[in-house]
């Protein structure tokens, strides 16, 4: 299906790699070409979409809500993505209990098109991309520790302070790049995401919303720790570690409150609730602190009520959302754009599904910019030096996978 989708100029193929982090649905959900567009600022528009019960899919970038908070940014995003695109695509290809669903006006027709298509290995090496930071390590040094004055002063608790690399004039095959990608690191949230030149390769562990039935569910990371995959028993011990780390737990509990607030403001008296907290799950190269917060949906509460009261997520933010935004546009030197953002899906009975935009690769085939971006949550006990070599550690695993060889 991944080679089927080549000859298409937009296309959203959501895949969890074989994870099944409740509530599942489907294994995964491929989207191509467009039959309708919205794009734009007001998120209300989408409301004309959602009315006809049909597939959608998209994105929202992590500026959408800027006028919401205040804010006025003027840092451009080079990768170009809108503040929000959704389609209604041509054709939906659905893999659920090892069964495969076509959706489209001639499904036996897509289905040969697949059989017979020829897988051609176009793998390219790509050698000599000149990434570049867009701080250095004293300038990020300097930002992190005046952004500890501000919760000194108690402007806020914790901010996600993040950094773009980044590199020009660079050609490579998005195609290939994802398939290193979900080798090197598969996730449940992963998505390949296209838009004429703009592509989106994601990695990401972490689910923003899912809405089932009148249920609406968010599911926040914070907290990680390496993982020990050379022995059982280390691995296990770290798991531990985590799990009962003071610092991790107190973190993950703010982001907690934070999502009960924002779905307060839409759900309905005394319904949302913590149903997990402190939830340990493994992933390739990580142990993740993940925690549950459920409520039922207020009568008559729209897809665009639902993101003014939650977008961005808390994970990518910090506490107070409000204070916190406007620091990251004061500090923050490239705009983030879809990175801490989101893509998903509508389905034709009013569901969806919104992963939250990490570990991803954005690429402008245009203009030849490639870009990724990293960050980490800032306290006031936070050493700026780790917080820094943290951020390098994350930026090598981005690099390894736009040079990773598969095995023959």
């Amino acid at each position: 299906m991944l080679d089927w989708l080549k000859p298409f100029s937009i296309f959203c193929y959501l895949d969890n790699q074989q994870y099944n982090i409740a509530p599942h649905q489907s294994e995964c959900i491929v989207a191509a070409g467009s039959q309708e567009i919205i794009e734009g600022a007001d998120i209300k528009e989408m409301e004309r979409l959602l009315e006809k019960k049909q597939w959608v899919f998209g994105h929202l970038s992590y500026e959408l809500n800027a006028s919401v908070y205040g804010l006025s940014s003027s840092k451009k995003d080079r990768i170009g993505f809108p503040l929000f695109h959704f389609f209604v695509p041509q054709i939906v290809l659905e893999i659920k209990n090892d069964e495969l669903t076509i959706h489209a006006s001639s499904p036996n027709d897509v289905f040969n098109s697949i059989d017979t298509r020829q897988v051609i290995d176009a793998t390219t090496t790509i050698n000599n991309i000149q990434f570049h930071s867009i701080l250095s390590k004293a300038g990020y040094i300097q930002k992190v520790t005046a952004l500890q004055q501000h919760i000194l002063r108690g402007d806020c608790y914790e901010i996600n302070f993040c950094q773009e690399f980044f590199a020009e004039d660079t050609t490579l095959n998005p195609f290939e790049v994802f398939k290193n990608l979900m080798q090197v690191s598969p996730n449940p949230f992963s998505a390949f995401y296209r838009l004429n030149d703009k592509f989106l390769i994601c990695a990401s562990p972490e689910r923003f919303l899912t809405k089932r039935g009148n249920k609406i569910i968010s599911q926040p990371i914070k907290g990680t720790i390496k993982r020990e995959l050379s022995s059982q028993q280390k691995d296990e011990k770290l798991k531990e570690e985590l799990l009962y780390s003071p610092k991790e737990q107190s973190e993950n509990v703010m982001i907690v409150d934070l999502v009960r607030n924002d779905l307060a403001r839409i759900c309905k008296e005394e319904s949302v609730k913590v149903d997990e907290l402190f939830g340990i799950y493994s992933f390739p190269q990580l142990h993740q602190m993940i925690s549950t917060i459920s409520g039922e949906l207020k009568d008559d509460v729209s897809f665009s009520d639902i993101i003014d009261a939650t977008f961005p997520m808390g994970s990518m933010t910090g506490a107070p959302k409000h204070r916190v935004m406007q620091l990251i546009d004061e500090y923050e030197p490239s705009a983030r754009g879809i990175f801490s953002g989101s893509v998903g899906y509508f389905n034709p009975q009013g569901d969806f599904d919104f992963n939250v935009v990490i570990r991803s690769i954005m690429y402008n085939a245009s203009s030849q910019y490639l870009s990724y971006q990293v960050g980490s949550a800032i306290t006031f006990y936070s050493d700026a030096e780790k917080e820094w070599e943290e951020c390098m550690l994350k930026a090598e695993a981005i690099k390894k996978v736009l040079t990773f060889q598969p095995a023959p």
